[in-house]
């Protein structure tokens, strides 16, 4: 194998890897860390049992928009006009107020993080971590960092949440068994993780950047499934890492901090080192989540005009100052991040659905047959999640 061939083979391999734990750390954002804490309280083992029903329909979810994306090669928002003109433009404004609401809350994690690490105040971490993540979108190689910032800090995550749980010795019968059998349910959790987890701009995360990196068409199909399955894997065993250590905490009897609470299981579990990890923890997934949130949420903008493609970096630098001033001038970090997972909980039925409908027209794949069962797959996520809205918003 020739020298450029061996350089492209690596570079490919990078970006299915980045476009994985870009989804993945785009998911685990300081919202994810919080929502797993907060719902811990409240359910206890029976979390579980919300975090593998979340993990299904995840899978569900991905796994389809990313063949999608792949096969038809273009933007979601691309397809969904050429299915019926505006609906691209009525997605981009769903997944773009998703986007933004979700990177208010991101830019608050990396503050909360930077605050634990340094005793800096919330807001100047916010301001500087913001920046950080504007340099990088301003460098040439801002597609090569993205992909290596998101898999090196999703990789730090998993070891640093694995600590935690070896220290904090959950009741790990009760937690698999209420995983499997639980004896309380609740949708809003439900739909607030899988929101949290799959919903708005994370859906189409990797499947973006993958196709902006050319992994694209029907032959292309493995690696864009691979990549899909490793992001919602690298998910879901930290999702589960820290429903464990949270509920080691809280059986116990110990009460967590209303102001940080999963901050309060790291240091219950590990003591002030526990705290500091935390701390680099949350920095972590703030900060890949706000690299994530603006690069998906402009990448629905950048197919609409010339001119929007050209100043795409710029339109990011815009998107994530924007999105830091209202968290500077909102606060209440804990809240926002709570309410912006249950609310791209309510994008993901429509975009999938899109999706859906648009992977039937012949004019948009050719002669590509999706899978049945990742129709069937896909519409029953679309029908869970529709009537679990419903009933949140009833209740």
């Amino acid at each position: 194998m020739s020298s450029s061939n061996k350089f492209t083979s690596s570079s490919q391999q990078n970006t299915i890897w980045g476009a994985a734990f870009l989804m993945a750390t785009s998911a685990v954002g300081p919202g994810f860390l919080t929502q797993t804490t907060v719902f811990t309280q409240q359910l206890a083992a029976n979390f579980g049992f919300v975090i593998l029903l979340s993990i299904l329909l995840d899978l569900g979810a991905q796994l389809n928009i990313w063949r999608i994306i792949a096969i038809t090669e273009k933007r979601a928002q691309d397809i969904a006009n050429d299915l019926l003109f505006g609906l691209g433009y009525f997605l981009s404004f769903l997944i773009v107020i998703g986007g933004f609401a979700f990177n208010i809350g991101n830019v608050a994690g990396a503050g909360l993080g930077i605050e634990v690490m340094s005793g800096l105040h919330v807001k100047t971490g916010a301001i500087l971590s913001a920046s950080l993540a504007i340099l990088i979108f301003l460098l040439p190689q801002a597609g090569y960092l993205m992909d290596s910032i998101a898999k090196w800090l999703g990789l730090l995550m998993l070891v640093m949440i694995a600590y935690v749980v070896l220290s904090a010795h959950p009741p790990l019968g009760e937690a698999i068994t209420k995983t499997l059998l639980p004896q309380q349910f609740d949708p809003i959790a439900t739909i607030t993780l899988v929101g949290g987890t799959v919903g708005g701009y994370i859906t189409f995360a990797g499947g973006h950047r993958l196709l902006e990196a050319g992994i694209k068409g029907k032959n292309a199909l493995p690696q864009v499934n691979r990549s899909a399955t490793t992001g919602i894997l690298v998910t879901s065993i930290i999702r589960y890492f820290l429903f464990l250590a949270t509920l080691g905490v809280v059986a116990t009897g110990l009460v967590l901090s209303k102001e940080n609470p999963p901050a309060s299981v790291f240091q219950l579990a590990a003591g002030p080192l526990g705290y500091r990890l935390f701390g680099v923890l949350m920095w972590s997934a703030a900060i890949t989540s706000v690299i994530g949130s603006a690069y998906t949420s402009v990448s629905f903008l950048r197919t609409f005009h010339p001119i929007l493609e050209k100043n795409h970096r710029y339109l990011t630098v815009i998107f994530i100052s924007i999105s830091t001033l209202l968290f500077v001038w909102i606060g209440k970090p804990v809240q926002v991040l709570v309410f912006v997972g249950t609310l791209n909980g309510f994008i993901l039925p429509i975009a999938l659905a899109v999706m859906l409908v648009a992977v039937r027209q012949k004019r948009l794949v050719g002669n590509y047959r999706h899978p049945f069962w990742l129709q069937a797959a896909g519409w029953l996520v679309v029908f869970i999640m529709t009537a679990m809205a419903i009933r949140s918003v009833m209740a």
